[in-house]
């Protein structure tokens, strides 16, 4: 999720850091994992969002992303991300079942 909150971060006109998306392989998210890094996959997770939030603090659901190939709005954006969210939500749901088990009603 730290790599896809950076739809926002396009807001605030700032290239992203080093580490958005820059995985060599589509499953590194996945295949890659080092537990010794959760807190500071964590960390980066949290200073994403606290970017996103800053950078569509104030704005318009109606602006559009500068400067965009398609015009983009922000409304879109927060469309996009719920859909992500869910998403992935459900993945980790699939995974805590796996776990331990139990089924989610």
């Amino acid at each position: 999720m730290t790599d896809v909150e950076s739809w926002f971060h396009g807001y605030d006109g700032q290239p992203d850091e080093p580490g958005y998306s820059t995985a060599e392989s589509p499953d590194a998210d996945f295949d890659d994992l080092d537990p010794a890094r959760a807190s500071d996959d964590l960390a980066a997770y949290l200073a994403s969002v606290s970017r996103s939030r800053a950078a569509v603090s104030g704005r318009s659901l109606d602006e559009l992303l500068p400067p965009a190939k398609k015009p983009t709005s922000l409304r879109w954006v927060y469309q996009h991300m719920i859909e992500e969210y869910a998403r992935h939500n459900g993945h980790a749901d699939l995974l805590r079942e796996a776990i331990d088990g139990t089924k989610g009603t």
